[in-house]
């Protein structure tokens, strides 16, 4: 029979990918509207607004971790 601390891993991992990846997509969008508006007023300030859009996919790779030690670390 299966035991409930498995599943409770199973959802505790899902949580940290999703929540990590709900906080990414907020941040996203509103660096990505500012960068668009940069972008329109002055020239050459792609690489700079590709730079704050890159800043927080590493909450998502976070979150990929913390799942990863979450599966791998509570294993009983």
């Amino acid at each position: 029979m299966v035991d409930i601390g498995i599943g409770l891993l199973g959802i505790g991992a899902g949580l940290a990918i999703g929540v990590s990846a709900l906080g990414t997509g907020m941040a996203q969008s509103s660096i990505g509207a500012a960068g668009m508006g940069l972008m329109a007023e002055k020239e050459g300030k792609e690489g700079q607004v590709l730079l704050f859009l890159a800043i927080p996919e590493t909450m998502v790779i976070l979150g990929f971790v913390v799942a990863y030690l979450i599966l791998t670390t509570f294993k009983g």
